[in-house]
């Protein structure tokens, strides 16, 4: 304290201030206008053109109308009975059927679902010329 005290006799008021945002027992105070720019990755974009457009709720609702019709669901319904029956109702939560299911539910989502997703979305692109 008696050394700013000092300083402050000593140096302009203004030169304080840039000693202490110098300290060694501190790091400097970031300005608050420089603050680090984002760059915005291709699949960000890609995201937010899908929900402007309303289109990526359009592929939600394809993917789950077509997952029910090809039986998806009721299978993955069952598993998570399964699991719920072998470990004892009280002794399953979401994050455990989450974690068990989900590498399951992946792998048997039909090639014919994912082609058909993906197509749309490479329409989607072509059509908003990204």
């Amino acid at each position: 304290m008696y050394s700013i005290f000092l300083l402050r006799l000593l140096l302009p008021s203004g030169r304080v201030d840039l000693l202490r945002r110098t300290s060694v027992n501190r790091p400097p105070t970031p300005d608050a206008d420089e603050e680090p720019a984002k760059e915005t990755t291709l699949q960000e974009i890609i995201n937010i053109k899908l929900i402007e457009s309303g289109e990526k709720e359009k592929l939600m609702e394809l993917l789950r109308e077509r997952l029910i019709e090809c039986g998806w669901r009721d299978e993955m319904k069952a598993l998570c009975r399964a699991y719920t029956r072998k470990k004892g109702r009280n002794n399953v939560t979401v994050d455990d059927l989450i974690h068990v299911i989900t590498p399951k539910g992946r792998a048997t989502v039909p090639d014919s679902v994912k082609a058909e997703l993906l197509q749309r979305i490479r329409a989607f692109l072509a059509s908003a010329a990204l």
